[in-house]
């Protein structure tokens, strides 16, 4: 994951790599009523040609095709709009449950839909996944605080900190509420325009706490922790299949939020605020990329894509190519997926309504 990826290269080599998995598969299926033979299925992402949930997608589709039966030509429908959820609404109002068009979100689409938001119109308990992609990322300080890890953070006292955000509702909301939980007095300065700005500001001294995506992170800001210039904490953590948080496989030596929080607070956290964060970390990081097959799709339709998904997991040529589009974590295949999505698509109304409180009171969000 620390190499340079060019997208445009990768976009580019798309088509030969779908040729190359386009020949006919001899492994058998299990459901033998389900064959796409002859038949395009459309996956649509609701962003533009080019980000991060497209370039995931187009990277998986050929590899679909050569595991569902029948060997279908899998196609990227590209339906932006309305930060994901125009598409999305699309989808939920028009897609039929005959498996030949299935969607993909990210947390940017479930945020929204965690928060009450009254633009969607889409019911992700509804929707039946077939696989879910995690991402992870690192939270860091200056090396001028003198803090060398997490158990130190208590040392900063009430000293106030700055975030450069993307907004309230953005996926900078999951560490809006973990540095609340963790007692920190952090102040968002909101308009940054993606994470990158984030880094540029803490790299100039106007931002003092940083986050940055596992891939981000090993690429920008390894080389200021190798300068002695920034001190990571804590990772936010991944989720295994019973929902319990486990430590990002891409940085193993350091702690998990949940472990973080132990080291300041001597305890684990609970409480209807850790319920309201631990559901937008789902959406936002360790369930972050989920496919969803229609509401109504059959039983059968669905097992051939979850056993589909998993054959492509362990495809020795998706292997060979992963490190750049998914990284060391794992792809929740088969019987996990269902725990895991639900991970990123459940908030109790307890919480939901906690959450819209905050953001209203002290950040001035009008829903």
């Amino acid at each position: 994951m620390g190499k340079s990826f060019d997208r445009r290269t990768f976009l580019s080599s798309i088509a030969a790599t779908a040729v190359a998995s386009s020949f006919p598969a001899t492994r058998a299926f299990a459901n033998k009523s389900v064959n796409f033979s002859g038949k395009t299925i459309q996956w649509m992402i609701p962003f533009s040609e080019g980000g991060g949930s497209d370039v995931w997608a187009r990277f998986y589709a050929p590899f679909l095709s050569k595991h569902l039966p029948g060997n279908p030509n899998v196609v990227v429908r590209n339906v932006p709009g309305g930060g994901s959820i125009t598409g999305t609404n699309q989808f939920a109002a028009r897609a039929r449950p005959d498996g030949l068009t299935f969607i993909g979100t990210s947390g940017s689409t479930q945020i929204p839909y965690l928060l009450g938001d009254p633009r969607v119109q889409y019911e992700y308990r509804d929707m039946r996944p077939v696989i879910v992609s995690p991402t992870g990322g690192v939270v860091y300080l200056p090396a001028k605080f003198g803090i060398k890890d997490a158990s130190e953070l208590g040392k900063l006292g009430n000293q106030e900190l700055v975030y450069g955000s993307q907004g309230a509702t953005s996926l900078d909301l999951i560490p809006l509420l973990a540095f609340r939980l963790l007692g920190l007095n952090v102040r968002h300065v909101f308009g940054m325009t993606g994470r990158g700005d984030g880094r540029l500001a803490f790299e100039r001294g106007e931002a003092t706490i940083d986050y940055q995506t596992s891939s981000a992170y090993l690429t920008n800001v390894m080389p200021l922790v190798q300068a002695g210039n920034a001190v990571p904490m804590f990772s936010w953590g991944t989720l295994d299949a019973q929902g319990n948080v486990q430590r990002d496989p891409t940085f193993p030596d350091l702690p998990h939020f949940v472990e973080a929080y132990e080291m300041i607070h001597g305890k684990a956290p609970s409480g209807l605020e850790f319920d309201a964060y631990k559901a937008f970390f789902g959406s936002g990081f360790a369930a972050q990329k989920p496919a969803m097959l229609p509401q109504g799709t059959s039983d059968e339709i669905v097992a051939a894509y979850r056993e589909a998904f998993a054959a492509a997991v362990a495809d020795p040529d998706l292997i060979a190519g992963k490190a750049e589009i998914l990284g060391e974590y794992q792809q929740v295949v088969g019987a996990d997926v269902k725990g895991v999505y639900e991970s990123a698509t459940v908030i109790s109304p307890e919480a939901r309504k906690w959450v819209r409180e905050l953001l209203t009171q002290e950040y001035n969000v009008k829903f």
